[in-house]
């Protein structure tokens, strides 16, 4: 079994590990361009090429434990069954850290950390606003999983976000979602205050690759232009946890090509980043 991290990392046990990797190479929906499914494995292979020094600290010293990767044969409901109980799973060691598969993953982990917690925050870095309620006649699509959130009670702050239909500006709309679109970002620069004052302080970060720019990641289904760049990602990220409680994470979307090898890389940094982050600035 792949590990994360296993060419500098000894085998550990779950319980004396903070960061939990759930690896759920799940893909059913995808509606451009495929191979998500290989996400989680092409991840796990590239971060064996990282520095646990990540610049400013080293997050491996808190742990890193990767649990066997997640059965996705069969309806989606019944995966996301299988995703919530290893989420589930991850949780009473630490903080689960889920790699896709779509973006549709990312449900099974808001509904085992709900039970967990009640009500949190859901910070998404994406190029889409996933909330829409059904898309091609199903509602557990990769183009739905923020609406779910909200089915769920979970507030949602989008950044990034440059590709919308109308029926998500309506909704938006309708529940009064804050947000920071990936124009507004390149017209008015990074924001003092990222998220609301009424956020709340235990939150989700989910992060679809397809967020940052196709110049830093291109291994994507839908690699929209104009996203955000890696240092913009690394501060957003850092403003988003910066004193707030976080209970879960994940990285998803990557559909790895032949021959990019720099973009598996920089989703492996971009998940081992995202641990330090929560290392330096997050309360615990």
């Amino acid at each position: 079994m792949n590990r994360f991290l296993a060419s500098e990392l000894a085998e550990s046990t779950p319980e004396s590990c903070l960061f939990q990797i759930v690896p759920a190479p799940y893909e059913a929906t995808v509606s451009y361009g495929g191979g998500t499914a290989n996400g989680p494995a092409a991840i796990l292979t590239a971060s064996d090429q990282l520095e646990v020094w990540d610049g400013l600290s080293d997050a491996s010293e808190l742990g890193i434990h990767t649990h066997p990767a997640v059965d996705c044969t069969g309806s989606a409901e019944t995966v996301l069954q299988r995703i919530e109980a290893a989420v589930d799973t991850a949780a009473a060691s630490g903080t689960p850290v889920l790699l896709g598969g779509e973006h549709t993953v990312t449900l099974g982990a808001l509904r085992a950390l709900h039970k967990r917690h009640g009500r949190f925050g859901v910070v998404q870095f994406d190029a889409h606003a996933d909330l829409r309620d059904t898309y091609e006649g199903s509602p557990y699509s990769h183009a739905c999983v923020m609406h779910r959130a909200l089915d769920l009670g979970l507030p949602v702050f989008g950044i990034g976000v440059r590709a919308l239909c109308r029926d998500e500006v309506a909704v938006r709309t309708a529940q009064g979602l804050a947000h920071l679109d990936a124009r507004e970002l390149a017209l008015s620069g990074m924001p003092e205050t990222l998220l609301p004052a009424d956020f709340p302080d235990t939150i989700y970060v989910t992060f679809d690759v397809d967020g940052l720019d196709p110049s830093v990641i291109r291994a994507t289904g839908t690699p929209v232009p104009g996203g955000i760049l890696w240092w913009q990602a690394m501060q957003l990220l850092e403003k988003a946890v910066a004193g707030r409680r976080v209970i879960g994470m994940d990285v998803v979307e990557l559909a790895p090509q032949p021959g990019d090898h720099a973009s598996d890389f920089a989703a492996a940094q971009l998940t081992y980043h995202m641990m330090g982050i929560v290392q330096r600035h997050a309360r615990r």
